[in-house]
């Protein structure tokens, strides 16, 4: 795959449990290409989320390596990482995660508050972000004056509001019902051909899934399959 972002070269991750090794990846293989829209898929115990966590620099692999623009994201110090998440990554949930004090703008401009940007500069760009989500008359409203696919699109805005390379995206739509999820992920597509971001989404729903450009399965912790779909 040319232009490649991210490349993963023969991940492994084996938990212990007592005297129990538990195999959750299997010298897993994948390269993701700059701008692109990339869904896993698998049944539960498949090993997704766990592969995100280690694209993520969330967790550590016990083999192989996470080539992040040729860089291998495993062997920065942990300041390093944390500097590397919040300048490259932006991270979605299956449950929104924003904080029921503050407002959907203050939400949005958090990152970037806690990265150094000035209080001004923070607002400017949330509230460009929140009208590309399409919530700009919402911006003022708490987390419990919106509904479930709105508080999503906040979420969303926050992952994206300091620009980041690559966003990971952990059942973003698991919550929603099938209109709004539908609408979840027509919206990755939009903010992808705006700003350039690539997406790794994690999902059960492959009538979804099939929207994205990729859809690859995970099973027993291996790439069991790959198919293009755009």
């Amino acid at each position: 795959m040319n232009d490649s972002l991210l490349v993963c070269q023969g991940i492994s991750k084996v938990y212990q449990d007592g005297d129990r090794k538990i195999q959750v990846l299997d010298t897993l293989d994948l390269n993701l290409s700059s701008h692109e829209l990339l869904a896993v898929t698998g049944t539960s115990g498949s090993g997704k989320s766990t592969l995100l966590h280690i694209l993520g620099t969330l967790d550590t692999p016990t083999a192989g390596t996470v080539l992040f623009k040729n860089q291998d994201v495993n062997r920065l110090s942990a300041n390093k990482q944390a500097k590397f998440r919040n300048s490259e990554l932006g991270f979605i949930y299956q449950f929104h995660h924003l904080l029921s004090e503050f407002s959907a703008l203050e939400n949005v401009m958090m990152p970037l508050l806690i990265a150094g940007v000035s209080s001004a500069k923070a607002k400017n760009q949330a509230l460009e972000m929140i009208k590309q989500v399409g919530l700009a008359d919402r911006k003022y409203h708490q987390p419990s004056q919106l509904s479930g696919g709105e508080r999503q699109r906040i979420a969303i805005a926050r992952a994206i509001v300091n620009t980041p390379s690559l966003v990971l995206a952990d059942e973003p739509t698991g919550n929603l019902d099938h209109e709004n999820a539908q609408a979840i992920f027509d919206l990755l597509k939009s903010l992808r051909d705006k700003q350039g971001t690539s997406f790794v989404v994690v999902t059960h729903d492959q009538q979804l899934a099939s929207k994205l450009d990729r859809v690859v399965s995970l099973k027993a912790g291996q790439l069991a399959s790959s198919m293009q779909v755009a």
